[in-house]
C-alpha cells in the first residue's frame, strides 16, 4: 500500500513563487531601462553632441578668421603694439578652434565604434531578457500548478482520514501529474510513479 506523503508548508512554494514574479518584474524592468539607455546615448552621439561641436567649430573658424584679418590690418598699419596684441588673439583662436576639432573628430570616431562596441553586450542582455519572460515565467506557472497539486492532494488526504483506513489518498506523484502537468501532456508521464508505492506482485 502506497504511503501518503507529508504535506507540511504550502505558504513555502507560494512565498517562493511570489519572490519570483517580483525578481522577473524588476529584472525586466532593469533591462528594459538599459536598452533604453542605450539608445538615448546612441541619439546623443548621433545628434545632440555632433550637431553641437559641428557648430562650435564653425563659430570658432569665424572667430580665428575675423583675428587674423585684424592682424593683418595691424600689420598694415604698422602698428607693433596692437599687432602683438592681435597675433595673440590669432593664436588663441588657433588653440580654441584645435580643441573643438578634436571633440568633434571624438564624436564621429565613438559614433561609428558605439554599435561594434556595444551590439556584444546588447546581445547578452537580450538572452537574459529572453530567459525571464519565458523559462522564469514558466517556472512561475509551473509553481502555480504545483501548489494547486498539493493542495488537491492535501484535501484528498484530509478526506480519506475522515473516512478512515479504507479510503487511502492516492500518490501524490499521480496528483502532482495530473495537476501540475495542467496544459503539458506529457509532464504527467515524465512525473512517474510514486517511489514509495509497493511494487507489483
Amino acid at each position: 500500500m502506497a504511503e501518503r506523503a507529508q504535506v507540511t508548508s504550502l505558504e513555502a512554494i507560494e512565498s517562493f513563487r511570489a519572490s519570483l514574479i517580483v525578481f522577473v518584474a524588476r529584472a525586466r524592468a532593469a533591462l528594459e531601462e538599459a536598452d533604453d539607455e542605450k539608445q538615448r546615448t546612441k541619439s546623443w552621439l548621433q545628434n545632440e553632441q555632433r550637431t553641437r561641436w559641428e557648430n562650435e567649430c564653425r563659430r570658432l573658424k569665424r572667430g580665428l578668421d575675423e583675428a587674423q584679418q585684424e592682424l593683418f590690418s595691424a600689420k598694415l598699419s604698422r602698428l607693433r603694439t596692437e599687432s602683438a596684441a592681435q597675433l595673440l588673439a590669432v593664436e588663441r583662436a588657433k588653440r580654441a578652434l584645435q580643441a573643438a576639432e578634436e571633440k568633434r573628430d571624438l564624436i564621429k570616431r565613438w559614433t561609428r565604434e558605439f554599435d561594434n562596441r556595444v551590439d556584444p553586450l546588447a546581445k547578452q542582455l537580450d538572452q537574459l531578457h529572453t530567459f525571464l519572460t519565458t523559462d522564469l515565467a514558466k517556472a512561475a506557472a509551473y509553481l502555480g500548478n504545483v501548489q494547486r497539486a498539493l493542495e488537491a492532494y492535501t484535501a484528498i488526504g484530509l478526506g480519506a482520514t475522515d473516512a478512515g483506513p479504507a479510503n487511502p489518498a492516492p500518490p501524490l506523484a499521480s496528483q502532482v501529474g495530473h495537476l501540475a502537468g495542467n496544459g503539458d501532456p506529457d509532464l504527467a508521464s515524465r512525473t512517474g510513479p510514486d517511489p514509495r508505492e509497493d511494487p507489483p506482485s
